[in-house]
């Protein structure tokens, strides 16, 4: 059954909401962690983000190809984001996620993801010192206020990338 609101607490919702959108106050990033790393993607370059379906590896692939999964009908490749750095495998249960990708180029990818972190905002971060960083999805690299380093995924570089595109077993 839905629940119902009361006309106050929609004014309200509404009001914080409007005000939000013109102070600029909104949050266009995603955080989430994969394996010992945290990362944020903009929100235009990410879809859904789900508990990992099951899914259908596939033989003569790289480790970090966990395989096929079905989502509403549609199949995506399941590339194990941690595993593709070189880190241990993700356990698919648990906190893990499947955060979809590549929608807006056409590519129909899933990163497993060791757990979401929620919204985040630009203006939550701060630059941080530049570090060498031979993956070139890996865009700016950010600071939280707790001092945290956070990589920002560059999803289209990470789908045009030879690295990403060579799934084959060697």
């Amino acid at each position: 059954m839905a629940r119902r609101t009361s006309l106050r607490e929609f004014q309200e919702n509404l009001a914080r909401r409007l005000s939000e959108a013109r102070t600029g106050d909104h949050r266009g990033l995603l955080g989430f962690q994969a394996g010992d790393e945290n990362w944020l993607i903009d929100l235009a370059d990410s879809g859904e983000i789900l508990p990992p379906p099951a899914f259908v590896p596939v033989p003569l692939t790289r480790p970090w190809f966990r395989g096929l999964a079905n989502v509403r009908g549609t199949l995506h490749g399941v590339i194990d984001f941690a595993g593709l750095h070189g880190q241990p495998p993700i356990h698919p249960a648990g906190q893990a996620r499947l955060l979809l990708v590549g929608t807006r180029q056409g590519v129909n990818s899933a990163l497993l993801v060791s757990r979401a972190s929620g919204l985040r905002s630009a203006d939550d971060f701060r630059p941080a010192t530049p570090i060498e960083d031979a993956r070139p999805w890996a865009g700016a690299h950010l600071r939280d206020s707790q001092g945290h380093l956070w990589h920002k995924l560059d999803v289209a570089r990470l789908l045009a990338h030879p690295q990403f595109l060579d799934a084959g077993a060697d």
